[in-house]
């Protein structure tokens, strides 16, 4: 098979949730930090905010490379892992943008945005997944 089946979009995407995702990561460290000092932010939630945020980082970095890979070697498998990781991802995204202790309107901003654009990478990694297994 001579025709080329990686998605370049999917790809560029990849690149840019890469850069937005430290972008992100860095903002909500900054607010959690600032509401801590302005707010009274209770010590038994300041913590698992911060887990939270640590383990969102984790798993963005295992989604984006295993995306990538399996994207560019066009292999199902690792675009697959990647889909279901993005689950975990929104998942966070939607407990800081609803459920954590204090959500400010920057917050609500920078995860509207990290969720369209998990969004938009999974219909691509769907069509992507698709386009290899036929």
């Amino acid at each position: 098979n001579s025709y080329q089946l990686s998605s370049l979009p999917l790809q560029i995407l990849f690149y840019v949730n890469g850069i937005y995702y430290i972008f992100y990561f860095l903002a909500t460290l900054a607010m959690i930090v600032y509401k801590s000092d302005v707010f009274s932010y209770p010590d038994d939630f300041l913590a698992p905010d911060l887990a939270l945020l640590f383990i969102m980082a984790v798993l963005e970095v295992l989604r984006l490379h295993l995306g990538s890979k399996g994207n560019l070697t066009e292999e199902e498998a690792p675009l697959g892992l990647s889909l279901v990781i993005t689950v975990g991802s929104v998942i966070l995204a939607v407990y800081f943008l609803v459920w954590q202790t204090y959500v400010l309107k920057a917050d609500v901003i920078l995860n509207a945005l990290l969720l369209f654009t998990y969004g938009l990478e999974s219909v691509l990694k769907v069509v992507a997944i698709a386009a290899f297994v036929s």
